[in-house]
């Protein structure tokens, strides 16, 4: 397996942990970024992993972001660098053909909240704080933020922390569709790491056949999509998991996923 820079990548089975290391706040630079970038690459190419679960090393930060000396200059060709930096590694995480689950267990701020809308699913533990503070400093959301945000938590409570600036905790997170679940501080990489378990039980084809239509559905017509579902329904059939799957539920047994 590669090295990646401020990335710390352990697999036990099936399940990829990733924890995010670059003391204090677990920033993120541009070699950090493309690092995330190939690494989702590898384990897409690693046909044992099915699950992806995302922390920030210790208690205080899951991802403080982007480290703002990056613009400080005001170098436009730098900015436009480390945009499209963060653009195509959080766009492979969100890409990632198994179940990414982002364990916030601290601070979560600008591209570290953006970090984890890229997941596909949230565990916030009961200390996190969200933010996307980026117009505070004359910047914007680039990591996804502004079409991620609004599609879990809706127009009015995305324009609420973008437009205002307005940092929420955990329990407000969960109220706002933001998280999924929220747990007492030092459970969360339990508690996601308990949920990706189930992933096992899960077909590897139709998981990755059920995120494409699920993440369609952001910007494809139900029209387009009930044929694609369809479609890909049958396209099942061609591989081994789908007899697989039906006959180990008949014989009353576990399936053995190819």
């Amino acid at each position: 397996m590669s090295n990646y820079t401020n990335l710390n990548l352990k697999i036990q089975d099936h399940i990829a942990i990733l924890t995010l290391n670059n003391p204090p706040a677990h920033t993120w630079t541009k070699e950090s970024l493309a690092s995330l970038k190939q690494l989702i690459s590898d384990l897409n190419a690693n046909k044992q992993v099915t699950a992806l679960v995302v922390h920030g090393d210790g208690e205080k930060f899951f991802s403080a972001g982007a480290d703002l000396n990056s613009f400080a200059s005001g170098d436009k060709g730098q900015a436009a660098e480390m945009a499209m930096a963060f653009g195509e590694a959080f766009e492979a995480l969100s890409n990632f053909r198994g179940v990414s689950i982002a364990c916030i267990n601290g601070y979560a701020m600008g591209g570290g909240l953006e970090c984890a809308l890229a997941c596909d699913i949230r565990i916030a533990e009961s200390h996190a704080q969200m933010a996307l503070p980026e117009l505070s400093v004359g910047l914007l959301p680039c990591a996804g933020g502004t079409q991620n945000l609004p599609w879990l938590v809706g127009e009015g409570w995305a324009k609420r922390m973008i437009l205002c600036g307005e940092r929420i905790k955990a329990d407000k997170a969960l109220q706002i569709g933001l998280v999924e679940e929220v747990v007492e501080s030092g459970k969360g990489l339990e508690t996601a790491l308990e949920l990706a378990q189930k992933v096992a039980k899960q077909s590897p084809d139709a998981i990755a056949s059920s995120k494409t239509l699920i993440m369609s559905a952001r910007y494809q017509p139900p029209s387009f999509n009930w044929i694609k579902e369809r479609e890909l329904f049958i396209k099942l059939f061609d591989g081994d998991n789908q007899q697989e799957g039906v006959n180990a539920f008949l014989e009353k047994r576990s399936p053995e996923w190819k």
